[in-house]
C-alpha cells in the first residue's frame, strides 16, 4: 500500500465536501440534491447530517473551500505573469483558468445568480478578490489603488461572464488592453 488515502478511506466530511465542490460547480447548487451527493461520496445519510446539518451548511463550506483553492491558484498564476505584464497579468491568469477543461464560470457569480446575496461567502469572495487586486496595484506602484482595483474588477467580472458564455476568441487580449489602459491612467 502506498500510504495515500483512497476515496473511500478519506474522512466522510472530506468526501462529502469534495463531491459537493465538484457537483455544485458543474451542475449548480439547486440542481444538485443531497441524495446525489450522499451517493457519490459513498457516505450514509446520517454521516452527511452529522457533518452538515443542512444543505445551506454544505453550501457555506463549499464557498469557503472554493474561495481558498481558487485564490491560491489565481495568485500562483499571477506570480508567473506580473513582472512581465503588470496589471495585464490579471487577463493572462484568468485566461489560464478559462482554458481548464471543467471551467464553468465563477462559482460565486453562479451562486449569486441562483440565490441572490443569500450566501455571504459569495459576496465575501469578491471583496477579497478586490482587496487582492488593490494589493497588486500597490505592488506595481500605481496611484489610486482603490480606483484601479474597482476598474480592474469590472474587467475581471466581465471577462469571466464572457468566457462562461463562450466568447473566448480574443478575450485575453481585449481584457489585457483594458487593464493596460487602467494601469497607464494610474501612472500619469
Amino acid at each position: 500500500m502506498t500510504g495515500t488515502k483512497t476515496k473511500s478511506a478519506a474522512p466522510a466530511r472530506e468526501r462529502i465536501l469534495e463531491t459537493a465542490k465538484r457537483l455544485f460547480y458543474r451542475n449548480g447548487i439547486r440542481a444538485t440534491g443531497i441524495d446525489t451527493i450522499i451517493a457519490e461520496a459513498g457516505v450514509a445519510k446520517m454521516s452527511f447530517y452529522n457533518n452538515f446539518p443542512s444543505k445551506d451548511d454544505l453550501v457555506r463550506a463549499f464557498l469557503v473551500a472554493r474561495h481558498e483553492s481558487w485564490m491560491a491558484a489565481f495568485s500562483g498564476r499571477m506570480e508567473r505573469h506580473i513582472e512581465e505584464r503588470g496589471l495585464a497579468a490579471l487577463a493572462f491568469a484568468l485566461d489560464e483558468w478559462f482554458a481548464e477543461p471543467d471551467f464553468r464560470g465563477c462559482a460565486f457569480i453562479n451562486t449569486v445568480a441562483e440565490f441572490g446575496q443569500a450566501f455571504e461567502g459569495a459576496m465575501g469572495h469578491k471583496v477579497e478578490l478586490e482587496d487582492y487586486v488593490r494589493g497588486i496595484a500597490t505592488r506595481l506602484g500605481l496611484s489610486a489603488p482603490e480606483r484601479v482595483a474597482g476598474e480592474a474588477m469590472i474587467v475581471i467580472e466581465g471577462a469571466i461572464v464572457r468566457a462562461q458564455m463562450g466568447f473566448r476568441e480574443g478575450l485575453r487580449d481585449q481584457a489585457a488592453s483594458l487593464l493596460q489602459s487602467i494601469e497607464r491612467s494610474a501612472r500619469d
